[in-house]
C-alpha cells in the first residue's frame, strides 16, 4: 500500500510540449568534448594524448576510488586535453575529439548473463561507466555492490517528476524491454523479495506500454503513483513504495530498499548484453523559448548549442536556458557546455516567465516553506542561520539532509533564493566538519 511522503508540491508539469514528439537523433557532431568528471567522486585521469586516434566506446579516462571511467562517443582524433566549460558552470579537464574516422571497437557481450557471477556483472557495469542516469550520477557499481544482502525491495524510478522533462518517458515508450531486462540483471545481483517499477500517473502512454511488456512477468510489479513533486527523490520514493521512512543521514539500504533510475537499468542491459559503454543518452529540449521541443538521442560531449539548434533554435524573447528542470537545474551562462551522463534536459524559458525580483526581499515567516519541504526540515530557520553563518545551528537543523528540490523556493511568496542559500549552508557545514 502506498504511503505518501510529507510535503511536496503540484506545479504544472508542461510535459505536453515534448511528450508527443518522436525520438530523433542529433546530427553527429564534428567535435565532442568529454569531461573527465561526469560523476560524484574523483575525476578521471586522461588515458590518451593529443594526436591519438580513438574509437567510439573506447575508454579514455579512469581513476581510483569513487570513480568510473569515461569513454569516447565518436571515433576520431584527440585534438586537445584542456579545461572546458561543464554544465555545472565550472571549467573541467576535458578530452576534445574531432571526428575523422569510423573505426568500431570490439565489444564483449553476454546475452546469457545468468552464467555471470555477481562480481563479473558489477565489473562490467563499472567498465561501461554507468552512473545514476537520472541526474544523481553516483557510481552504479558501488551502489549495487553496497546493497548486496541488504535489500528486500528493488525499485525502478520512472517518476521523472520535474516539470517539462520527458526523457525517461520516451525511453520507456521506445525501449521498455531494455529497462525490464536491466532490472532482471540487477535482480540477479541483489536477489530482492519485491521488485517495483514506479511510474507517475501522468505518463499514460508509457504505462500502457509497460503493462503490455510486463504481461507474464510475475516478479515485477508496476506501481502507478499519483503525480507529485519531488516523488522521484530517492527517500521520498522509498517511503511511497514501502511505507518506510529513511532516518536523517541514512540511505535506502537502511530500510532494505535500493533505487535505480530506469535509464540506469537500460544502460546496464546495454553494457552486459550488448557490450556498450555510456556514449549517448536521451535529452529533452523543451520550454516556451525553443521553437520545436522534443526528445533527442544525443552523444555525450555534444554541445548545448547543437542540441538547441536540433530543436529549432531559440526564440527572440528567450530569458534563460537551464540544464535540468526548472526546480533543480542550473542556468547556463552560454551554450558552450556539453552533454554529460547526467544531462537529461535543456530547458529554455521566455522573458514572460522571469519571476526574479530586483528588489531586496525579506522573510516574512509565513511558514509556507515548512508545509512543502519533503524532508520535513525548517527552511525559514535554515535561511536565517545561513545568513549568520551559524554552522552549529545549521548542523542541528540537518541542513545536509536538504535535497535541493526547490519546493521551498516555489512556495515562498517572496521568492527568496532559499536553495542557493542552503547549498552554501551545506558547504559551510562540510568545511566545518573537516
Amino acid at each position: 500500500m502506498k504511503s505518501l511522503f510529507f510535503g511536496g508540491i503540484h506545479p504544472a508539469d508542461r510535459k505536453e510540449l515534448s511528450a508527443s514528439a518522436q525520438l530523433q537523433p542529433v546530427n553527429r557532431p564534428k567535435q565532442v568534448v568529454i569531461p573527465m568528471s561526469q560523476h560524484i567522486g574523483n575525476p578521471c585521469t586522461p588515458m590518451v594524448a593529443v594526436g591519438d586516434l580513438v574509437k567510439k566506446g573506447q575508454k579514455i579516462g579512469d581513476g581510483e576510488g569513487l570513480c568510473v571511467p569515461v569513454h569516447s562517443s565518436v571515433s576520431g582524433k584527440v585534438i586537445a586535453i584542456e579545461p572546458r566549460r561543464h554544465p555545472n558552470g565550472r571549467d573541467v579537464l576535458s578530452v576534445v575529439i574531432e571526428k575523422d574516422v569510423t573505426n568500431v571497437p570490439e565489444v564483449k557481450a553476454y546475452e546469457d548473463y545468468s552464467k555471470l557471477s555477481d562480481d563479473e556483472i558489477i565489473d562490467i557495469i563499472r567498465e561501461a561507466g554507468i552512473v545514476g542516469m537520472g541526474g544523481a550520477t553516483f557510481a552504479t557499481n558501488i551502489k549495487a555492490a553496497s546493497s548486496m544482502e541488504k535489500v528486500n525491495t528493488l525499485i525502478a524510478n520512472a517518476c521523472e517528476c520535474e516539470p517539462y522533462i520527458t526523457a525517461d518517458d520516451m525511453l520507456l515508450r521506445t525501449y521498455p524491454q531494455q529497462v525490464i531486462e536491466g532490472m532482471k540483471i540487477i535482480c540477479q545481483i541483489l536477489d530482492p523479495e519485491r521488485v517495483v517499477l514506479a511510474v507517475e500517473a501522468n505518463k499514460k502512454a508509457a504505462i500502457e506500454v509497460l503493462k503490455k511488456e510486463l504481461e507474464g512477468e510475475s516478479k515485477i510489479e508496476l506501481m502507478v503513483l499519483p503525480t507529485r513533486y519531488p516523488q522521484g527523490a530517492e527517500k521520498q520514493l522509498v517511503q511511497t513504495v514501502t511505507g518506510k521512512e529513511i532516518a536523517p543521514g541514512q540511505l535506502p539500504a537502511s530500510v532494505g530498499a535500493a533505487v535505480f533510475n530506469v535509464a540506469t537499468y537500460a544502460f546496464t542491459y546495454r553494457a552486459v548484453c550488448k557490450g556498450r559503454a555510456v556514449t549517448e543518452r536521451i535529452v529533452t529540449v523543451s520550454g516556451e523559448a525553443v521553437n520545436n521541443p522534443g526528445n533527442f538521442t544525443t552523444r555525450i560531449g555534444t554541445n548545448f548549442a547543437d542540441l538547441v539548434e536540433a530543436a529549432g533554435g531559440l526564440k527572440e524573447d528567450t530569458w534563460k536556458v537551464i540544464v535540468g528542470g526548472p526546480m533543480m537545474g542550473f542556468a547556463q551562462e552560454d551554450l558552450s557546455a556539453c552533454t554529460v551522463k547526467g544531462t537529461n534536459s535543456i530547458l529554455c524559458l521566455t522573458q514572460a516567465q522571469n519571476g526574479e525580483s530586483k528588489e531586496e526581499v525579506t522573510c516574512i515567516r509565513c511558514g509556507e516553506c515548512l508545509k512543502v519541504c519533503p524532508m520535513n526540515l525548517q527552511p525559514l530557520y535554515l535561511y536565517a542561520y545561513e545568513k549568520k553563518e551559524d554552522v552549529a545551528a545549521l548542523n542541528r537543523l540537518n541542513v545536509l539532509d536538504c535535497i535541493e528540490c526547490g519546493c521551498c523556493s516555489y512556495a515562498c511568496p517572496g521568492k527568496l533564493p532559499l536553495v542557493e542559500r542552503f547549498r552554501n549552508g551545506k558547504r559551510l557545514v562540510k568545511e566545518g566538519n573537516k
